[in-house]
């Protein structure tokens, strides 16, 4: 594994994971899981997904608010980082805690909760990750998730509203 002092990132449509990890003096750092490679940040998750949040205009405050405005989910809410790519991701624990993991819905081949109340969770490239997570709440955020992504997708995916001369109309906001 390596580790990446310095490097800008962005979360991207290849990336699967955020893992929160701990380092020797207790520090909160975060192992990056992409179908491909992976590499550690000296950042915790919730702050690389600020980060991300913001390169696409918004923030990880705005992305919540977003969220609990369109679904009313006001703990642990999943989030979009970027419509235009498809990229939603949702916490394992509060967004508020540097330990918080996050977890690209897309990426999702399967989950089983273990005896000793955790769940490991097998993405689409073959790789597997245990989450200090019960099965059942992990179960809650793959729903909520894919709440909101049928939400914002058919949102996306709507027709324009034309007048009766067939012109596009801008729609108000209520």
């Amino acid at each position: 594994m390596t580790y990446v002092q310095n490097k800008e990132y962005e979360i991207n449509p290849q990336t699967m994971a955020l893992v929160a990890k701990q380092g020797e003096r207790g520090q909160v750092f975060t192992e990056v899981i992409e179908r491909i490679e992976s590499f550690e940040l000296p950042k915790c998750p919730s702050e690389v997904v600020d980060d991300s949040c913001r390169y696409f205009a918004s923030s990880l405050d705005g992305r919540l608010s977003g969220t609990k405005q369109v679904t009313s989910y006001t703990h642990k809410p999943p989030i979009v980082i970027s419509e235009a790519m498809g990229i939603y991701f949702f916490p394992i624990i509060s967004p508020k805690r540097k330990d918080c993991s996050w977890i690209a819905h897309k990426y999702i081949r399967s989950y089983k909760g273990e005896p000793d109340n955790t769940t490991t969770v097998q993405f689409a490239n073959g790789t597997s990750i245990n989450f200090p997570v019960s099965d059942g709440m992990f179960a809650n955020q793959v729903q909520r998730t894919a709440h909101l992504r049928v939400i914002l997708e058919d949102r996306f995916h709507s027709s324009p509203v034309v007048d009766a001369r067939g012109e596009r109309v801008a729609e108000t906001f209520s």
